[in-house]
């Protein structure tokens, strides 16, 4: 095939995706005809890259391309906060104990780090950095810990603050020990995220720390997400409940990430 001008050489399924979200994004439409001369692969590949996003809820398939959904987020935080529950707070309370009083700690606005969040409360001297509203007003109100919240652009459906975390940041020292979460883990590109906001939150965060801890509900593994927010190699540690598959642990694994197996209480499930 003829190269296109502007085209992208060996892309693959992954990148292609990216490459037509992020158009999609752009102009709220994309043209079969059009990708395939972009991305320099034939129609039938774009027309199945449009297919498997639909699958996702990504877009919506039209005569010639596709449109954009209506919505192309990860959920709700209050959703997403009553979803797999018994895994993330077992998780949170095999996580805490990595905590000790006078620590200067990270958390995205992830609901696994808001259960973390739940149990660190009597943590005295915490110094708490988060862009996660309902972190920051739990730490606030039941705790004496220290929060900074850096500023910048409001994620009414997330309940989260991104934008200008890096700038916050700059300057300030070392964090001691960070605490992320994902929508989606693989083991080849790291813990990933649907909103590009959140994956360049979860990467300043990742910047600062010298210990950065990722806690992942064992959902998460295998999920299909837009943008990577950190690679395996930047991981201390990850945690995940014992439902994982334990094929993925061994890719963990050997790409050089430390995986804990949380067991979930019987009578908490």
């Amino acid at each position: 095939m003829a190269r296109g001008v502007g085209a992208v050489p060996s892309l693959d399924e992954h990148a292609r995706s990216q490459a037509i979200l992020s158009a999609l994004g752009a102009t709220g439409r994309v043209d079969v005809n059009d990708l395939a001369q972009r991305l320099d692969v034939s129609t039938v590949t774009i027309r199945k890259d449009l297919d498997a996003l639909q699958q996702r809820a990504v877009l919506r398939r039209v005569r010639g391309g596709a449109v954009a959904s209506s919505v192309i987020d990860e959920g709700s935080f209050e959703m997403r906060l009553s979803v797999r529950r018994a895994e993330k707070t077992a998780i949170a309370r095999t996580v805490a104990p990595l905590v000790h009083d006078g620590d200067v700690i990270a958390l995205d606005s992830s609901t696994s780090c808001h259960y973390l969040a739940m149990e660190l409360l009597d943590r005295r001297s915490l110094v708490v950095i988060t862009n996660s509203m309902p972190t920051a007003t739990l730490f606030s109100e039941r705790s004496e810990a220290t929060v900074l919240m850096p500023g910048g652009i409001v994620r009414r459906s997330a309940r989260s603050v991104v934008g200008l975390i890096g700038d916050a940041l700059a300057g300030r020292g070392r964090i001691d020990k960070g605490f992320i979460g994902a929508h989606a883990v693989s083991a080849e590109r790291g813990l990933l995220d649907m909103a590009l906001g959140e994956a360049q939150a979860k990467q300043y965060f990742a910047a600062h720390c010298t210990h950065l801890f990722a806690l992942t509900d064992s959902s998460k593994f295998g999920c299909f997400s837009l943008h990577v927010a950190t690679p395996i190699s930047d991981i201390t540690a990850l945690y995940t409940d014992s439902g994982v598959d334990p094929t993925v642990v061994t890719a963990l694994e050997q790409a050089g990430t430390r995986v804990h197996r949380v067991d979930v209480p019987e009578e908490h499930r």
